[in-house]
């Protein structure tokens, strides 16, 4: 473990040799424009494939990129972001060759995952038919990863904070994948703003 001391230090000298007052201004705050809601994969570092410094984005990461209404942890960071950081952009983003999809997918019995597991097999439920047309098993779980983000972006429409910032504050909701196997990120381009009148008679901001 003493490498990851001996990096930090490293990196510590690099920043102060570049900028003197750099941890200085770190302390005083934080104010990122994004929050950005990735999977916890060890292969996918949020700041590294933004290029991104400390500061600029605020990230929370769980298996398999969810925003289930019902976790307090991702609710508690989407309203901190919303409604006191006031970020300007939700990003959600998956990527391919997720093992969280992949379990999910899986018939095997995961346990204490299998809550958390359920809310990919909904969006399996949904999307059945469509699935079921792909050419084969890397196809079928590149389309619903895909499918993924697009119901976890829906899922934050259904927030009334996020439903007022849109509204009121110009909030933007986008859908990204990550491709592992050319290091490119992608964007679905998802129309958010449509999303949102398509579910505002039934989850209406209170």
């Amino acid at each position: 473990m003493e490498k990851f001391f001996s990096n930090n230090r490293k990196w510590v000298a690099e920043q102060l040799k570049q900028d003197e007052n750099y941890f200085k201004r770190l302390a005083e705050g934080q104010s990122p424009e994004i929050l950005y809601i990735g999977c916890s994969d060890s292969r996918v570092s949020a700041e590294t494939i933004m290029g991104t410094e400390p500061g600029e984005v605020f990230v929370h990461r769980n298996i398999a990129n969810l925003v289930p209404n019902t976790d307090f942890n991702v609710m508690s960071v989407i309203n901190y972001a919303v409604c006191h950081l006031k970020v300007k952009h939700i990003v959600v983003c998956g990527h391919y060759h997720c093992g969280g999809v992949a379990a999910a997918v899986d018939t095997c019995d995961f346990g204490v995952l299998n809550p958390w597991l359920r809310n990919i097999r909904d969006v399996v439920r949904l999307y059945q038919e469509e699935l079921d047309t792909c050419e084969d098993e890397e196809a079928r779980q590149k389309r619903l990863i895909e499918y993924n983000v697009y119901e976890q972006c829906m899922n934050l429409l259904k927030i009334s904070e996020v439903q007022k910032a849109v509204a009121e504050l110009g909030l933007k909701i986008h859908g990204w994948i990550f491709d592992i196997e050319t290091g490119l990120l992608n964007d679905l381009r998802l129309d958010y703003r449509k999303m949102l009148d398509s579910i505002k008679c039934i989850y209406p901001r209170k």
